[in-house]
Order: structure tokens, then C-alpha cells, then sequence
């Protein structure tokens, strides 16, 4: 398969992703409406957000210039491959 080029098959991918989450945090907050249940959906899509772009942003223009990603696959054996190289950065 190959990457998509045209924009607005971009854009509209982006869109249909955003719809998608959107409705169905609307109806897991409806079919389970409170405070916690609410509170505790917005704290796992921030985390999820942050932990997105630290897996993409952060490894490639902080830790690794190199690295260049295709996917959260990717990026779990790109970590179990450096795990070492991580590791000693961190004692230093």
C-alpha cells in the first residue's frame, strides 16, 4: 500500500479519525453519564495524545534526529531495539 498524496484525502482522514472519537465518547458518556466517568474519558485521551506525540515529536527531534516512524509498531521495536542505548543515557 502505498502513502496517500492527494491533501484532501488527508484532511478527510483526519476528519472521519476526529468524528470517530468524538461520537463515541459521546455515547460512552451518555450510555454511562457522571462526573468520574467523564473526568476519567478526558485524562485517557490526553494521555493517549501525550503519549502519541512523545512516541513521534519528542524520540524524533530530541532524543534521535534518525528515527523516522510509519507507526505505533514501529516505534515499540524501534524502543525494545534501542532499550540499551536508552538505558546508559539515563545512568549518565
Amino acid at each position: 500500500m502505498t502513502d496517500i498524496k492527494k491533501t484532501w484525502l488527508l484532511y478527510l482522514k483526519a476528519f472521519l479519525l476526529f468524528l470517530t472519537g468524538f461520537v463515541s465518547s459521546l455515547i460512552l458518556v451518555f450510555f454511562n453519564f457522571n462526573f468520574k466517568t467523564t473526568l476519567l474519558l478526558l485524562l485517557a485521551m490526553w494521555s493517549f495524545c501525550r503519549a502519541y506525540y512523545f512516541a513521534f515529536y519528542v524520540i524524533q527531534h530530541y532524543v534521535d534526529p534518525t528515527y523516522k516512524f510509519s507507526g505505533l509498531i514501529d516505534f515499540a521495536i524501534y524502543s525494545i531495539k534501542n532499550r540499551r542505548k536508552f538505558s546508559q543515557k539515563i545512568s549518565r
